[in-house]
């Protein structure tokens, strides 16, 4: 098992891997699901290797935590 944040590194280090189209799937501890959000739409910043942000469709940042993420796809297929 690959831990996030070498994922998250290879992503952005590696061009060619980098190229795919990426979805992150989380753990949203309210509605007990996974939530998708589109790699794009993913804010990270640089030393917090704890979270990731991003707006809901509502227009609220959101601030979840890197141990939430529980997949991650590449151009559709399970990461």
């Amino acid at each position: 098992m690959t831990l996030i944040q070498d994922l998250l590194s290879q992503i952005r280090w590696d061009e060619s891997f980098g190229k795919g189209n990426f979805v992150i799937g989380y753990y949203d501890r309210k509605t007990g699901e996974i939530i998708q959000v589109p790699l794009q739409q993913m804010q990270l910043t640089p030393n917090d290797h704890f979270f990731f942000h991003f707006n809901d469709q509502e227009g609220r940042t959101r601030e979840v935590p890197l141990h939430r993420i529980r997949e991650v796809y590449r151009n559709g297929d399970l990461a």
